[in-house]
């Protein structure tokens, strides 16, 4: 079965308060006192510290065209996608890494546009070979990340020789829009973060495995699901100024009636007891959506540590999240045996979840 060796994160350059933001957000919105009172708690509310933007705080208080925010994302995602997948190898091969020997490249984002897609950039800049295939993936929000990795295990069910990279990038706070006084902008203004991820998959016989040194996990199975008819419930809305965020309210109640019962499914497949499993690597799309989680499995706060500390450090940048995540439980090396599963939600709307055990 194939096997996830490393992962690796970058973070854009500006950290900013939650404070700062909500600030600016007061600032930039004039609201009525009521208003006020019902709206700013959100971002004291939402257990975010602190996010990284790829833009100063100043930035933001002025308008910008489509043509502009994405230029910037284009030249951002590019320079972030490049040190979540340096960050990824170094951490098992140094700098030794011959990046000739990835066979499949799968770049996942949703925030910008770009054609040629910036998978290729990334294959020029650290010299892929020519025959390296390319998946690049669109439109698949917070559900990237879990998707990805998705994807590259069941491309590798049938080529267990080779290895593949899933590069994630998101810069959400680009789609920031000084004009939608909707509450969709308001609390993804409250959750949103920058930042890229990359995580190396390999195949049972890649000929590089012999060189892995610690547990990792294996990926035992995928499993999708999208509840019909449910295409409003969040995404991207595409405006003259860039694009416009979809939230809806009900989020929360479908994890609880929709995801809970993919979740069940999953861990019945494999007759896994959700007390067995030390933590999950759940995506930590806000708050309520990881009381969600704890609610509908009776989840000990342990198991989600790692998800609420992401959540608090960096907020919810979208698809490259889960991993960061992932790559704080590889870091700590879970004993060979331990058990757990990836999830994430996106627009569709969709869940992903891939099991996972350590060996």
């Amino acid at each position: 079965m194939p096997y996830i060796i490393a992962a690796g994160t970058a973070r854009a350059e500006y950290s900013c308060p939650q404070t700062d933001v909500q600030h600016l957000v007061k600032e930039l919105f004039p609201m009525k006192p009521h208003e006020m009172k019902r709206l700013l708690p959100i971002f004291e509310h939402a257990e975010v510290k602190e996010r990284q933007f790829a833009q100063p705080l100043d930035w933001y208080k002025k308008q910008h065209g489509l043509k502009e925010r994405n230029d910037l994302y284009v030249d951002k995602a590019l320079q972030y996608s490049l040190e979540a997948v340096k960050n990824c190898v170094g951490k098992v091969f140094g700098g030794d890494f011959d990046y000739g020997s990835i066979d499949h490249v799968i770049f996942v984002s949703s925030t910008g546009i770009a054609t040629p897609t910036l998978d290729t950039y990334i294959m020029n800049e650290l010299h892929f070979k020519e025959s390296v295939k390319r998946t690049p993936i669109f439109g698949l929000g917070c559900a990237g990340g879990t998707s990805g990795v998705a994807k590259a295990y069941e491309w590798l069910l049938g080529h267990p020789d080779s290895c593949v990279l899933v590069v994630c990038v998101e810069l959400c706070s680009l789609t920031f829009q000084l004009d939608d006084a909707t509450t969709s902008n308001f609390v993804g203004t409250a959750l949103f973060g920058d930042g890229a991820s990359a995580v190396l998959v390999s195949g049972d016989t890649w000929k590089m495995n012999n060189q892995l040194q610690e547990t990792v996990p294996s990926i035992i199975s995928a499993s999708s699901k999208t509840k019909r008819n449910s295409e409003d419930v969040m995404g991207w809305r595409v405006v003259d100024n860039g694009f416009e965020v979809i939230f809806k309210k009900s989020i929360p109640r479908l994890v609880k009636d929709f995801w809970s019962v993919h979740a069940r499914e999953v861990l019945n497949e494999h007759q896994w007891d959700i007390n067995g499993l030390p933590f999950i690597v759940a995506h930590p799309g806000g708050k309520k959506v990881l009381e969600a989680y704890k609610e509908v499995l009776q989840l000990e706060d342990s198991v989600l540590t790692s998800s609420k500390n992401v959540l608090a450090q960096h907020g919810n940048m979208s698809s490259p999240t889960v991993h960061f995540v992932l790559e704080r439980i590889m870091d700590q090396r879970p004993e060979a045996g331990t058990r757990s599963f990836m999830t994430s939600l996106g627009p569709g709307f969709s869940s992903e979840i891939i099991s996972l055990e350590w060996v």
